[in-house]
């Protein structure tokens, strides 16, 4: 995971996941390496709060709403 000034980055389904099933859209998805997907995301505090919540397990979601945003995600990958 990096992120700059503007962006953030993960190559972590599950919080890319989780990340749009609170709200946060995608900013882009890059592809060119074969082997591993990037997603990015446009930096917060807001963000930066979610992400903090999703590894302290404490992120609130509705199990169908992430299995959805999952399946979403990855017919992106694979478009």
């Amino acid at each position: 995971m990096t992120k700059n000034e503007n962006i953030y980055e993960t190559s972590d389904l599950g919080l890319a996941a989780s990340l749009t099933a609170s709200g946060f859209p995608i900013h882009a998805i890059d592809k060119s390496n074969p082997r591993r997907v990037i997603f990015r995301f446009n930096s917060s505090n807001e963000l930066d709060s979610a992400i903090d919540s999703y590894w302290s397990n404490t992120l609130l979601l509705s199990a169908q709403d992430l299995l959805g945003h999952i399946k979403m995600l990855k017919s992106r990958i694979y478009s």
